[in-house]
């Protein structure tokens, strides 16, 4: 039966001030469509206003540093309804979005 694995340091350790810790990487994506349909009645709405939310990784292992991921969605709004709503990001983030680009 074979061994555990290799053994790697962590590059942090002793690092006791957080700004000597590394930068994080930033990944972005982005649901941010011009007309979507209203949830309520269906309804195409235009684009009203685009957001920006931020999930704190705890890191790439393989680089040793966080990460950020950032998607940037839009938040329409129904002329029928006359209700605001913003585009299901439940699934998110989908492993692609994770992936580093660039």
């Amino acid at each position: 039966m074979p061994g555990p694995g290799v053994y790697r340091p962590d590059p942090s350790e002793g690092i006791t001030r957080p700004a000597d810790l590394p930068q994080p990487q930033i990944i972005s994506s982005g649901r941010d469509a011009k007309r979507h349909p209203c949830p309520r009645c269906g309804h195409q709405a235009y684009r009203d206003k685009r957001q920006q939310r931020t999930l704190h990784d705890l890191g790439d292992l393989d680089a040793w540093c966080p990460r950020d991921l950032v998607v940037t969605y839009a938040q329409h709004y129904c002329t029928k309804c006359r209700k605001y709503f913003s585009i299901d990001l439940s699934d998110w983030p989908h492993p692609a979005a994770i992936t580093p680009t660039g």
